[in-house]
């Protein structure tokens, strides 16, 4: 108890410091049990720390009708979380002092063209890895759906609508985002997929991480996409114009790399991962409005996009997230680095069951609460 003679002092209210409910059994048996009430054909959940895995679990199969059951070593398309390798690659170019944060694309690329209006000329590598370029959101994404590849879709660049003027907006991106990954070649004089390998994928010892549609054909771990039909689960075709945006969806990973990729997220590893890296990545750089799955959440207060991150305001909580989705692929991972905890999880199925993962996780880690005393 504070003390104090003087009745003229106001003794100020103490914010209520989180306490933090480490035993996810429920969460564990809830998400087991929606993945068999919805037939799931396999999944992949990963607990950690930065010290190492607290829970690891693997469930169902590589690919329905073929007996070979989902391990920890077997390799899932990641789909749109990686965009947080490409957060960090960006981020370690600029460290490097290979480019800078205020690089602008017209003076890395002077032939091309980006966007309708001038003001586009504006858009920096911040920019295109915060998702704040101005551009009209999803540009040209319809046409990664109907298997056009990146190198033909760059050729109308400027024909993408100028909504607002560059880091004014948030506008979610799959084509243009990947231009990081021309960034870091044209400024490296490396592939971008060697770039990861050498700067994050080797270091951290994610030995079954990849880049690209033909390395994850030739990977005997892969498993298959899934999608459903009224008759049930059914492996289905892989898109492979999603894997020529590298940047923003072309990476292929086990569950035990990605415990590898949370931890160093954590501080696990900083001499990969730096904390001023880390920081930098995990810090707000623009608001995301409403009107994504993650902004319906209710105990969502605010939401942001950081360097290749989503960064949540969440019932009073800091949380970093990012999910993935292709066709026959879903992933979700959250982390609270307060919490010292993250979670990661993949599915070979396109169940929007992955919606409601991330909220639950975090509403069981908040179910103790108190006040300092």
């Amino acid at each position: 108890m504070l003390g104090n003679s003087d009745p003229g002092l106001t003794l100020q209210a103490q914010e209520p410091i989180p306490r933090y409910n480490y035993d996810f059994s429920r969460f564990m048996d809830w998400l087991a049990e929606a993945s068999a009430e919805r037939e799931i054909p396999g999944a992949a959940l990963a607990i950690v720390s930065r010290e190492g895995v607290r829970h690891m679990h693997t469930w169902g199969v590589k690919r329905i009708g073929v007996d070979e059951s989902v391990a920890v070593d077997s390799v899932f398309r990641i789909a749109s979380m990686s965009k947080t390798f490409a957060g960090a690659a960006g981020t370690l170019l600029v460290h490097e002092e290979l480019d800078s944060w205020d690089t602008l694309l017209t003076d890395l690329f002077p032939g091309m063209k980006l966007g309708s209006s001038p003001m586009s000329r504006g858009i920096t590598l911040k920019h295109v890895l915060s998702q704040s370029t101005g551009l009209m959101p999803h540009s040209y994404s319809n046409m990664l759906d109907h298997g056009v590849e990146y190198n033909r879709i760059k050729q109308q660049f400027d024909e993408i609508p100028t909504v607002c003027k560059p880091g004014e907006c948030y506008g979610y991106q799959n084509v243009v985002f990947s231009l990081v990954g021309d960034a870091i070649e044209q400024s490296t004089g490396d592939s971008y997929a060697h770039y990861l390998e050498e700067k994050l994928f080797k270091p951290l010892g994610m030995v079954t991480a990849s880049v690209g549609l033909e390395a994850y054909e030739a990977d005997r771990e892969a498993t298959s996409p899934h999608r459903k039909f009224r008759s049930g689960w059914r492996p289905t075709s892989t898109n492979a114009a999603y894997y020529t945006v590298a940047p923003a969806s072309g990476i292929n990973a086990s569950l035990y790399d990605m415990t590898l990729w949370l931890r160093a997220n954590l501080g696990a590893f900083p001499e990969v991962l730096p904390q001023d890296t880390l920081v930098e990545m995990h810090s707000p750089v623009i608001e995301s409005p409403y009107g994504n799955y993650f902004n319906r959440w209710s105990g969502l207060e605010k939401a942001y996009y950081g360097i290749g991150w989503r960064v949540l305001d969440y019932k009073g909580v800091r949380g970093i997230h990012h999910g993935g989705g292709v066709r026959g692929y879903r992933s979700e991972m959250v982390f609270v680095p307060d919490a010292n905890i993250g979670m990661v999880l993949m599915f070979n199925g396109d169940s929007n069951l992955a919606n409601d993962v991330v909220p639950q996780f975090l509403d069981d880690l908040l179910t103790v609460t108190g006040s300092a005393e």
